[in-house]
């Protein structure tokens, strides 16, 4: 027997909870189902709770993962185990998952990322490795299944601990969403980290691949210091760093990038091939995202990364401005395009999107044959 959701268990930064809970509360009236949001102030998490229970897996696509943008990590809430006992938290716990009769390839422990959630670091640390081990015994975890569908151990605190349930394919492939990555030796600013996690966090594999080689050309718009021409030069890619403020001698050292002292909005590049459009600037959301979508849509640039810097209030409406600032802008001739934004780990009160044309192949007639 299929389990049956309560609702949807979302991770945010701290802070992030209404507009968390708002895109929730879009996707799923849009899928026909009513529920309501449960949060606290700086909280870091939202239960989307239904009004009726449903089967998980037509959960999963009442708000799927790709669409969210200030969820960090999401599963469909199947289970909640309250007041465990001191003395034995463990066979409770280990009853309630085999209970659901799910069989798992990966097991997810998460908290909140708040300071007194981090405080359950010891306890899980001792704790954890009991549940593996009688998950493992039972059959019911089976690690490098792929096809399996992954348990989230979602901790409020020592006695309370939610069920939840997500596909590999359907979920931020870190722990708890964030992204913890090393801070390159080199690099000018901390912001590099912010465009190594949107390379992973908003491309597919082949979009990699075929974008982030040796060779090609990028502009980075608002470059000062240069964190994100970085992580083009590192890559053997040319740059033009476009910036009235200084850029790290390592960085011009590299041979790689081309120092360009000129306001962001009103520069063009020269005519080449560019591959890459990035955008750090500071800036009203709604002209970057004319700006950013202007370049793309004429064809100046094939992608793009950018951050949107949003308002303390009324995030939420304003990210929907800048969609649809971008939609107008392609919707002039007709062209299709790709955007994906994500509230990414280390961005603060900003986003960052990856936007660029969809390119439909052109199907020429058939010219009949000569006999």
């Amino acid at each position: 027997m299929s389990p049956t959701a309560k609702g949807l268990i979302l991770l945010c930064r701290p802070g992030f909870e209404n507009e968390c809970a708002a895109e929730a509360e879009l996707l799923a009236k849009h899928a026909g189902i009513s529920g309501r949001a449960r949060t606290a102030q700086n909280a870091g998490s939202v239960h989307y709770v239904f009004d009726e229970l449903i089967d998980w897996k037509e959960a999963l696509e009442v708000a799927p993962f790709h669409a969210l943008v200030f969820t960090r990590q999401r599963s469909v809430w199947i289970e909640r185990v309250a007041e465990m006992p001191e003395d034995d938290r463990v066979t409770p716990l280990v009853q309630t998952i085999l209970g659901q009769g799910v069989r798992f390839g990966r097991l997810e422990v998460e908290t909140a990322d708040t300071n007194d959630a981090k405080s359950l670091a010891g306890f899980l640390k001792r704790f954890i490795p009991h549940i593996e081990r009688h998950l493992k015994a039972t059959g019911f975890l089976r690690e490098n299944k792929p096809e399996l569908p992954t348990l989230h151990l979602f901790f409020k605190d020592s006695s309370q601990v939610d069920l939840g349930l997500s596909r590999p394919d359907d979920a931020s492939p870190w722990p708890m969403g964030i992204a913890r990555l090393r801070m390159p030796r080199n690099a000018p600013s901390r912001s590099t980290l912010k465009l190594a996690e949107a390379f992973d966090a908003l491309m597919t594999e082949e979009e990699r691949a075929q974008s982030l080689k040796a060779g090609l050309y990028a502009v980075d718009l608002g470059a000062a210091p240069g964190g994100w021409s970085f992580q083009f030069a590192e890559r053997g890619m040319h740059v033009f760093a476009v910036d009235n403020g200084p850029l790290a001698d390592s960085l011009v050292a590299t041979g790689m990038v081309e120092h360009v002292k000129a306001d962001g909005f009103s520069w063009r590049a020269p005519r080449k091939q560019v591959e890459w459009l990035v955008c750090d600037m500071v800036e009203q959301p709604a002209r970057v995202a004319q700006l950013v979508s202007d370049w793309i849509a004429s064809g100046k640039a094939k992608r793009c990364i950018f951050n949107l810097k949003l308002p303390m209030k009324k995030r939420f409406e304003e990210l929907k401005k800048c969609r649809q600032v971008i939609d107008a802008r392609f919707k002039l001739h007709g062209d299709s395009y790709v955007l994906r934004i994500r509230h990414l780990y280390h961005d603060r009160e900003e986003v960052t999107a990856y936007l660029a044309k969809i390119h439909v192949p052109v199907v020429e007639t058939p010219k009949p044959s000569r006999r």
